[in-house]
């Protein structure tokens, strides 16, 4: 079942491509047993990593709703493989706008799948608690604190590391994802999902990263509102699960939660490529809300569909359930909290 509107494109291929032959069939065992290094290698050989990326440093440019559907397509047949390679994306984004030295170092490798990057900057949404300080040393800066959520531990390449300065600055760095004096990673996070993702805390005790690793330097004021944007509207990874759950039903019973799921999607990627995007922020949020809604009657669907078998950790409609209810808190802020709480309380 795919609902995307006839559209060609060499990386929408590859990435059903990637899906039928190795995502899906192996999507079980990698939920118990962890996303192996032959999957990622398996990622970066598709060039699905670059779909974004500037084409004059290999990646492929390609539109919005190419890049879009792709998450869908991964996040639908291994939730946990997608969740590791988003985090790569942002990463090539910033690059592609910044105007220091480690672009031309970073940004052609990442773009052409070279080398995989994770990412540690969501605690800078928890502002104006500053969970990691960074201050000028030398010609460098020093990390300091304590990075709760950290994905691809042992998967990825490097890291875009960001911290607080005490005027309010904020710093992102690259630097190896491995551990060092400095930089420690905690013992992968048992979760009741995308446990396969190699999720780690950090503790950073005055890790050093020279000037030549910086991406970005921002006042905070001027950071949060972009990044506000990100998460007001509904992501990808939740109309691909909800489509994967959809298609363990016969088409008869999938047929309205069909219609429900395409109506949705459609408003929300309306709304995402509004040109002013802080614009119609309650839509947005109640946009938002209601697609986790249609994840979740998705997911149940499948779950009841399946009956006792799906109680098994080897049932694919036990899995989207559990990596639905991930989805509800992935990317969330106390604003998108508090909308998604309003709504199910029916206010």
């Amino acid at each position: 079942m795919d609902m995307t509107p006839t559209c060609a494109h060499p990386l929408l291929d590859r990435a059903r491509r990637l899906a039928a032959d190795l995502l899906v069939p192996e999507a079980e065992r990698v939920d118990q047993e962890g996303v192996p290094a032959s999957h990622i290698e398996a990622v970066k050989r598709s060039g699905l990593l670059g779909a974004g990326a500037p084409v004059a440093y290999g990646g492929s440019g390609a539109p919005p709703g190419v890049v879009r559907r792709i998450a869908e397509i991964l996040a639908g047949a291994c939730c946990s493989t997608w969740f590791v390679q988003t985090q790569h994306h942002t990463p090539v984004q910033i690059l592609a706008r910044s105007e220091l030295p480690v672009r031309e170092r970073l940004l052609g490798p990442l773009s052409r799948g070279e080398l995989l990057s994770g990412v540690a900057y969501a605690h800078l949404r928890s502002y104006p608690r500053i969970p990691v300080r960074v201050r000028r040393e030398g010609r460098g800066w020093r990390f300091e604190g304590s990075v709760p959520w950290y994905t691809g531990w042992g998967l990825n390449d490097v890291m875009l590391l960001a911290g607080v300065s005490d005027d309010d600055e904020v710093l992102f760095a690259f630097t190896e994802a491995r551990g060092r004096p400095g930089l420690r990673a905690s013992e992968p996070m048992r979760l009741a999902a995308l446990t396969a993702t190699r999720t780690v805390s950090l503790e950073l005790t005055g890790l050093w990263l020279p000037e030549e690793a910086v991406a970005l330097r921002t006042r905070y004021e001027r950071w949060a509102p972009a990044d506000r944007a990100r998460t007001l509207n509904a992501g990808p990874a939740v109309f691909g699960v909800a489509e994967a759950a959809l298609s363990l039903l016969d088409p008869k019973t999938a047929a309205p939660f069909t219609a429900r799921l395409a109506d949705v999607r459609r408003r929300a990627y309306a709304l995402a490529d509004h040109p002013a995007p802080l614009e119609r922020v309650v839509e947005r949020l109640a946009v938002r809300a209601e697609a986790y809604e249609v994840l979740r009657t998705a997911t149940t669907a499948a779950v009841v569909a399946g009956g006792g078998r799906s109680m098994a950790l080897t049932s694919r409609a036990q899995r989207l359930a559990r990596e639905a209810l991930f989805l509800l808190v992935q990317g969330q802020t106390a604003e998108s909290r508090a909308a998604h709480l309003r709504a199910l309380a029916g206010a």
